[in-house]
Order: structure tokens, then sequence, then C-alpha cells
């Protein structure tokens, strides 16, 4: 986002507030809980089933688990003896979609998997899930290449692997779940930045990205999966299952060659 919105919930001239929608103006004598909408920034996006018309202002893309724990070599799914190159596939589209969504001053928006050190709000289901028979490495323990804690906060595990820049003024959200808005604040960000449209992005497609679209969905927001900046390590039909089911229940699909021609067609225009 530009400079005029600084995420520090406060932004120069009595604005309060993240959002260009959802903001309070405040002098000495009057609190404005009443000001002016802007007008809308429409971009048309080729989607199937149908194509989609959003507002720039109230549109944000999120991208999920791009971390070195799915995404590395090293990392805990190689380590797991899984492939993870195909959850790469995400990276280089996403290294020409987000300089593009930023330029048109569009938040992106990194939900990754970063656990607490003591896994206090993690319950056992969640655990098991990831160490099925109690023993082996699972989430908090150290890796054996190099000793990083699995998905916790501020570790190697977790970090977003180093071809994807993070700007400064991007946001991070950690989540705890297959869901990034379980137990998270992200809901909460997303209302107060004012969106109401959300492109969705990275890994797995069936899993992480898929439920975290369909509780947006659930939640009211319009819902746009970006194909090629998703991967799963999971067998081809899963992401075939997830697709066909995004289009026929829970938004609209596109991909990233789509999104930058609606941007470059509304700055030509």
């Amino acid at each position: 986002m530009n400079g005029s919105n600084k995420h520090n919930g406060a932004i120069e001239g009595g604005q309060l507030g993240l959002g260009r929608q959802f903001a309070w103006r405040a002098t000495t004598a009057e609190v404005d809980m009443a000001m002016p909408q802007p007008a809308p920034v429409r971009v048309t996006i080729a989607c199937a089933p149908q194509n989609v018309t959003v507002d720039l202002l109230r549109t944000a893309i999120i991208v999920i688990d791009m971390q070195n724990d799915f995404c590395a070599p090293g990392g805990w799914v190689d380590h797991l003896g899984a492939d993870f190159r195909p959850d790469r596939a995400p990276i280089e589209p996403l290294r020409r979609l987000l300089p593009a969504l930023r330029a048109a001053d569009v938040p992106v928006i990194w939900v990754n998997w970063g656990n607490r050190p003591d896994l206090a709000n993690m319950p056992p289901n969640q655990i098991h899930l990831y160490k099925p028979a109690g023993t082996g490495i699972g989430l908090g323990d150290p890796l054996p290449g190099n000793g990083a804690p699995v998905l916790q906060k501020d570790s190697w595990a977790a970090a977003v692997v180093d071809e994807l820049v993070q700007e400064p003024n991007d946001i991070k959200v950690d989540k705890y779940r297959i869901s990034g808005f379980w137990d998270t604040p992200l809901d909460s960000i997303l209302r107060n930045l004012g969106v109401r449209s959300i492109l969705f992005t990275g890994v797995n497609t069936d899993q992480c990205v898929l439920h975290s679209l369909t509780d947006a969905n659930f939640l009211g927001y319009g819902c746009i999966l970006v194909e090629d900046c998703c991967a799963t390590t999971s067998p081809d039909f899963c992401t075939e299952a997830t697709v066909w089911n995004v289009k026929k229940c829970f938004g609209f699909v596109t991909d990233s060659a789509s999104v930058i021609g609606a941007l470059g067609s509304r700055a030509g225009g």
C-alpha cells in the first residue's frame, strides 16, 4: 500500500484506522464517523465460471504458507521424504503478480504457519495430525539437518522462501490451523482495510489454501483462486477437485496472467 496508509492505526490529517473505506476523522471538536466512500477502482478479471469485476480499493491478495518447511530443500516436507518441488511452482508467477498488485495499491497479506514455541494453543488433535504415532519430527521438533523447529514462529522452518520478497508495507499474519482464519486476526484485518474481495494463492491448494478460501466464503468475502499461484504435493486429483469445488460452490478461478492483464488494461485505459 502507498504512503498514505501507514498501518499504525493513525493516519496523517486526523484519520483513524487502516482502511480507505472504514475510518474516522477526528479533530479536537468532532469525530466524523461518516467519511465519504471513495469511488470504486474497477477492473474485470477473466475468471471461471464467470468473469469478475472487483474494486481494487476493496481487494487484497493472500499468500499462504510459501515457507521453507513446505517449499525448500531441508524443510519439513523434504525431511518426510515427500517431493517438495511442486510447492515451488507458485514462486515465479508470484514474483510477477505481487509487484503488479502492490503498484495498484492492493494489500499483500502473508499468512504463514507460525506456532508458539510452547504449542499452548495447539490441541492434541492438531499435534496428532502431524505426529500420528507420537514419535518422529512433528510440530516444534528440530529438523535433523539444521535444527530449525518445525513451523515455529520466527524459525527458518516457518520463514517465507528466499525467492519471495516481503515488502515493509505488506501485512503478516501467523496461523495455527489449516485455515488462516481460525484463531487469527485475519478477518479483523481484512475488515479494517475495507476488503470485500480476496485473491488466494500459496500452498497447499487442497489444504490450507482451500480451507482458508472456504472460511472466507462463509464470512461473506468474494473469493478468487489464482490457480497458477497455488500448488500442492497431493495427487493431481486433489487439485482437480479443489478447482471444481471452488468454481461450483465457493468462488471463482483465474490465473496470474489474467490478473496482471486486468491491471494493465486499467492502467492503459
